[in-house]
């Protein structure tokens, strides 16, 4: 998929995550737009499970084995689950800027999550990226008097995200194949999606032509394309690294819920934001700084 040199690969893996991060962040104020006539967790079930049936023919041409390391992908599908369906449920309560910069707060569980599973002590620098980005969502959502229902379940995806992110991690530099991790997590979250709906009673009905559109779109391109572009970069490229660049998706969002979403720039919001970009980018020094030091020795 990547050229031979590894300098190459390196600069498409950062090419593809950039998109990735660019790609998801159009698509909250895209879903907001249709969440009246399509029900959030059946919007979630039809665009991974179209997305999944699409990979599994490539796969099934090409005789790749499906089935291999699926509790891994289990794994990974749960938590992806658990990002997707509260983040898109609560664009039905929160702003889809708000939705964005509150999942940026992945960043702030990164650290966490490295050191009460992983048992890698986080840096100074990340738990000041931290507190930071705390204070930052406490700007944005104007303090828990003013918190919403959309903001708290959007707190439950940007938890969930850094766990997702991480055991990726885990498992793709383990020898998991990005492809088949890829089907196996669209598969399984599209028929937890669809079981869920069926369980609660929950209308499979698609309310418009626009929705049917936004299902289609959402299955190529934020699904499809950008999570195999992920996996496979994150075979070569490291969590924090991932994570900073995965960090301008509520960059993104914002941008194109201001200007293509007609969503008003609220300066209390601004400034929330401002805060949790700045945690996102200090998050990233401490492995910058590491560099330096090698490159400095190597010499």
């Amino acid at each position: 998929m990547f050229d031979r040199s590894p300098k190459l690969r390196n600069v498409f893996s950062n090419v593809g995550l950039f998109y990735a991060a660019a790609i998801w962040g159009s698509t909250f104020f895209i879903v907001k737009s249709v969440l009246d006539d399509v029900d959030p967790v059946v919007l979630v079930g039809y665009r991974f499970l179209l997305a999944g049936l699409l990979l599994f023919v490539y796969l099934k041409i090409r005789r790749r084995p499906i089935l291999k390391n699926w509790r891994r992908g289990l794994v990974l599908s749960v938590l992806l689950w658990s990002l997707y369906i509260p983040q898109t449920i609560g664009l039905k309560y929160t702003t889809a800027s708000n939705s964005g910069f509150i999942t940026g707060l992945f960043v702030a569980f990164v650290p966490v999550f490295l050191l009460a599973i992983f048992k890698r002590r986080p840096t100074l620098m990340e738990v000041i990226a931290s507190l930071v980005s705390l204070l930052g969502l406490a700007v944005l959502t104007g303090g828990m008097s003013d918190v919403n229902l959309g903001d708290m379940l959007t707190l439950i995806a940007a938890v969930t995200y850094a766990l997702h992110l991480l055991y990726t991690d885990k498992y793709i530099k383990s020898g998991f194949d990005p492809l088949v991790a890829s089907c196996q997590q669209f598969l399984m979250i599209g028929a937890f999606s669809l079981v869920t709906a069926l369980v609660f009673g929950l209308p499979f009905g698609i309310g418009s032509r626009d929705a049917g559109l936004v299902i289609l779109f959402l299955t190529l391109f934020p699904t499809l394309s950008a999570f195999v572009i992920q996996l496979v970069a994150q075979k070569i490229v490291t969590p924090v690294r991932v994570s900073l660049i995965f960090a301008m998706e509520p960059v993104f969002a914002a941008m194109f819920a201001y200007t293509l979403g007609g969503e008003a720039i609220v300066s209390h919001r601004a400034l929330g934001g401002l805060l949790i970009i700045l945690a996102m980018i200090l998050s990233g020094l401490p492995a910058v700084r590491a560099k330096i030091r090698s490159a400095r020795q190597a010499r």
